[in-house]
């Protein structure tokens, strides 16, 4: 009886090696020959999966939202217990710095896509869902839950904070990247900013 195919697991597959070829080389280099090398596939199993390139990389961009998310998700569930809003905010600004392996490798790959989409209008328009906006959002909704329980004092502006913390950990990730800050440095300016909005937090 022949095997079962997982045709998802064939894509991470595929995907995986977009990623490892990004945070090395750069995504220029992530040609359908050299990924299906990458990957251990033939050239056309990766075009019966993605028929073109573009598809291709919108597919493992979309998956390393996914698994940024993964992370995410296990990091509240290390909690032990129902995360509150002061969690939600650290984790998620705290997720985007590349502080080890996995993060580093999310980190060059979310790089290696954003300046190819300088020049590519394709994935530009990648996620029609911008995720800086959508980790804008969801820091300014518990910002505004950490107001209405009195942790977070009723002056500030949720909305304008949050664009500020999300674009100090783009920020500060990018800097990490290149070797100008270090993981302890940008964790301390994280937490100094979240502490401050949640000061009983």
């Amino acid at each position: 009886m022949p095997k079962r195919v997982d045709h998802e697991e064939r894509r991470r597959q595929i995907a995986e090696a977009v990623w490892r070829i990004a945070a090395t080389r750069g995504l220029p280099a992530a040609t359908l020959r050299e990924v299906a090398a990458e990957a251990g596939v033939s050239m056309r199993l990766v075009q019966y999966y993605f028929t073109t390139k573009e598809r291709m990389l919108i597919y493992a961009f979309e998956h390393g939202a996914l698994a940024a998310g993964e992370r995410m998700r296990a990091r509240f569930a290390a909690l032990g217990r129902p995360p509150g809003p002061v969690d939600v905010v650290r984790i998620c600004l705290l997720e985007l710095l590349p502080t080890d392996e996995d993060s580093l490798r999310l980190a060059r790959v979310h790089a290696a896509y954003y300046a190819a989409a300088l020049t590519d209008e394709s994935l530009a328009n990648a996620d029609a869902e911008n995720p800086q906006h959508q980790l804008e959002s969801v820091i300014a909704t518990q910002l505004q839950a950490g107001q209405a329980t009195g942790d977070v004092p009723s002056g500030i502006d949720p909305t304008l904070e949050a664009r500020g913390l999300a674009a100090l950990a783009a920020g500060l990730s990018s800097t990490m990247l290149v070797g100008g800050r270090s993981a302890q440095d940008a964790i301390a300016l994280v937490n100094y900013h979240v502490d401050r909005l949640f000061p009983g937090g």
